[in-house]
């Protein structure tokens, strides 16, 4: 029916678009001349066949039946798969029987669904996952139906998870009446932006927020079943091995089941992200253009980025456009966007933004470059740990730091009006591969800053020097990842 009636308006259009999910999102051509008539009439198609879905899905019994079906499916994959805990599951532990609603939020298909029935595990529980395209049509109006199709397969229950919920316009005033009722509400999202809008206008203060990323190094070894003790020449050399396969293959849970179809499924991720996080629900105009620079993004990881230069790359009349689509990219969790460190507020709004993408395996499936930077990968993967650290320590901000000479510091990680370290990172396997200009900048940055331990990451040199009367910490890469601090 859909089908029919979008190609009815595509005819009248005279453009051939298939079919979208959302009726009213016109055909993504900057040459397509909209008519509000036909938009109207989209609008009210849209609303006759949600309405028409529901109502079959009621009067048939088949919201019981979806419910029921995805029960199942939750206990096959408890019972099949082999799951692992996440080094965050012990900090977010602690909230689970406290009455805020508990949110979790990252990229898509990260792992936060299985975090989240992990950490309730042991409990008696109910759940629901939006992301079904036989809810596809749903919104606040129809989740009363769904509640009661949860009490007909579960009984009574007191926690309740709602995946990917954004999907439902109107979610969070439901959310809300759950948690006056005494329910423990735990909510999984993709989009960082509608969730907390909407969340901080309904729940200001009663609800928390838990970031989850793909798989840590360390989550990546005991996925393997690798021990390291780090003391023998034979772990060090396993560990740099394993640290070769996790920067290629990243930390997707799904890649890590099945590392043969990373390729294939990092590209449909990435695809599926664009489509279904970004361009269906921004409506994004010019989709063409769009695609072109998130891939533009992603191959310029560990880069600083304007966004004036990014439109006028890309055609875009105004810099407020690519900052409105790079922002799609963020609040999706695809990208993430450092400032530049400053005490100056304004400074730091208008610094150039430098660019690190949520998974290093996506970075080797989709980067344009023919050659791989290793030092930049490694940057990125650098980048991904402190944002984990900083996910479970509010104090904790990231930037990096360049001045007009461009002396610069990879990652300045500070802690409330004290500067707690500043980190370097390069590929060198021996001190004397380790340009000066690393160093240099450190010592600059700490004589502006005042504070901050100094650190280079490398990939093999393990040692601790007095530079200009400041002690310097070279760490290797998979040795740092393994720790629990900033050394």
């Amino acid at each position: 029916m859909n089908g029919i009636i979008w190609k009815s308006i595509s005819v009248l259009y005279n453009r051939d678009c298939p079919v979208p999910n959302n009726w009213s999102q016109r055909c993504q051509s900057r040459t397509m001349d909209p008519n509000p008539l036909l938009l109207k009439y989209a609008l009210v198609m849209q609303t006759l066949y949600r309405m028409f879905a529901f109502v079959s899905l009621t009067f048939m019994g088949s919201m019981t039946g979806v419910i029921a079906e995805q029960a199942e499916e939750r206990e096959a994959l408890f019972r099949d798969q082999r799951l692992i805990e996440r080094e965050v599951q012990t900090h977010w532990a602690r909230f689970v029987d406290d009455p805020l609603v508990k949110v979790a939020m990252g990229v898509r298909r990260s792992g936060k669904t299985v975090f989240t029935h992990l950490l309730l595990r042991g409990e008696e529980y109910a759940s629901v996952n939006f992301d079904d395209e036989r809810l596809a049509y749903m919104d606040s109006e129809d989740l009363n139906e769904v509640l009661e199709a949860l009490y007909e397969v579960h009984g009574d229950f007191r926690n309740l998870v709602l995946d990917e919920v954004q999907n439902v316009q109107g979610w969070e005033l439901f959310v809300n009446r759950l948690q006056r009722a005494g329910k423990r509400v735990f909510v999984t999202g993709s989009n960082a932006n509608l969730l907390s809008r909407e969340l901080a206008t309904h729940l200001t203060g009663r609800y928390v927020q838990m970031e989850v990323h793909p798989f840590s190094f360390r989550e990546f070894l005991r996925w393997n079943d690798v021990e390291l003790a780090v003391e023998t020449t034979r772990d060090r050399a396993s560990a740099k091995r394993m640290l070769e396969d996790y920067m290629s293959t990243g930390g997707f849970p799904e890649v890590l089941r099945n590392p043969d179809l990373a390729g294939t499924y990092l590209h449909d991720l990435y695809s599926s992200i664009l489509a279904k996080d970004i361009v269906a629900r921004r409506r994004v105009r010019y989709v063409r253009t769009f695609r072109e620079m998130a891939l533009d993004l992603v191959s310029h990881y560990s880069q600083t980025m304007t966004y004036n230069k990014l439109g006028k790359v890309h055609g875009l009349k105004s810099s407020h456009t690519a900052k409105d689509y790079t922002g799609h990219l963020v609040e999706a969790y695809l990208v993430h966007l450092l400032d530049k460190y400053s005490p100056k507020p304004k400074e730091v709004l208008a610094s150039k933004k430098k660019v690190y993408v949520a998974d290093t395996g996506l970075v080797k499936a989709l980067a344009l470059t023919s050659s791989e930077d290793r030092g930049r990968m490694m940057e990125n993967m650098v980048f991904l740990e402190l944002a984990r650290r900083r996910a479970i320590d509010p104090a904790m901000e990231l930037y990096y730091w360049r001045d007009y000479q461009e002396r610069e510091v990879d990652f300045v990680v500070k802690r409330g009006p004290k500067v707690e370290s500043l980190v370097q990172v390069t590929y060198a396997s021996e001190m004397d591969e380790i340009d000066r200009r690393e160093v240099r900048g450190l010592i600059k940055g700490r004589e502006l800053m005042r504070n901050g331990k100094l650190q280079v990451i490398t990939w093999d040199v393990d040692a601790v020097e007095d530079v200009q009367g400041s002690t310097v910490t070279f760490i290797p890469l998979w040795k740092w990842l393994l720790s629990d601090g900033y050394h």
